[in-house]
Parts: C-alpha cells; structure tokens; sequence
C-alpha cells in the first residue's frame, strides 16, 4: 500500500513539473494590496504574474508593467509613472523581508511596506 502511495506522489509531482514548463512557481505570483492612507476601505497594489508581467491594483497614476525577483533577494518592479502632463518610467528595487501565503514585506530604505494577499 505505501509503494503505491509514493508511485502517486511521484506522478502528481510530475505532472506538476510538466504543467509548469518545469519551473516552481514564485510565491510572489499573485495580487499584493494594502490600504490607500486615508481611506483604509480602499485597498491598492500590485498584481504579478508568472510571465513577468505586472498590473496596478486601484493606482490610475503608477502603472506597473514588468517585474523580476532577483537571485539577491530583490524584487524589481517596472513599469510608467503618470501625471502632470508627464509620463515617466520607472523602476523601483525593493528587499525582500519575507513572503508567506498571506503577506509580503518589502523595504525601501528604511521604509516598510506590507501587503495582503488579494482576495
């Protein structure tokens, strides 16, 4: 009986590994919120997906469009800045404190973010 529960076991993590191209996917794939200062009813954020790209959540003027998660620990994330008659690209280099199923913290400088997994 235990020979065939491992047999199993190995054929799901294959077909996993096949489903995905081979490669894990990043626990950072997914939406990132936290509260708009202000109005703490509104969330806002992020969403990173497993090709690369990124999208604002609830942020008209800071449009994400790409992001990497460096072998150092670093979370890139890129995309264009809008306003005052301008657009600009940016790119913003976060540190990774930690990621679990429900939270992400990032640093910048000596600021913490903290995010919420999106519901």
């Amino acid at each position: 009986m235990q020979l065939k529960t491992i047999a199993a076991a190995a054929l799901a993590s294959l077909c996993m590994a096949a489903c995905s191209g081979g490669q894990e996917v990043s626990p950072l794939v997914g939406g990132w919120v936290q509260p708009v200062p202000g109005m703490e009813q509104q969330n806002q954020g992020f969403r990173l997906a497993e090709d690369g790209t990124a999208s604002s959540i609830n942020m008209a003027t800071l449009q994400y469009e790409a992001w990497e998660e460096t072998g150092d620990g670093l979370l890139v994330l890129r995309g264009k800045s809008i306003g005052n008659g301008q657009t600009l690209p940016f790119a913003d280099t976060l540190l990774l404190r930690s990621v679990d199923g429900d939270s992400l913290i990032l640093q910048k400088g000596s600021l913490l973010l903290r995010y919420g997994r999106e519901r």
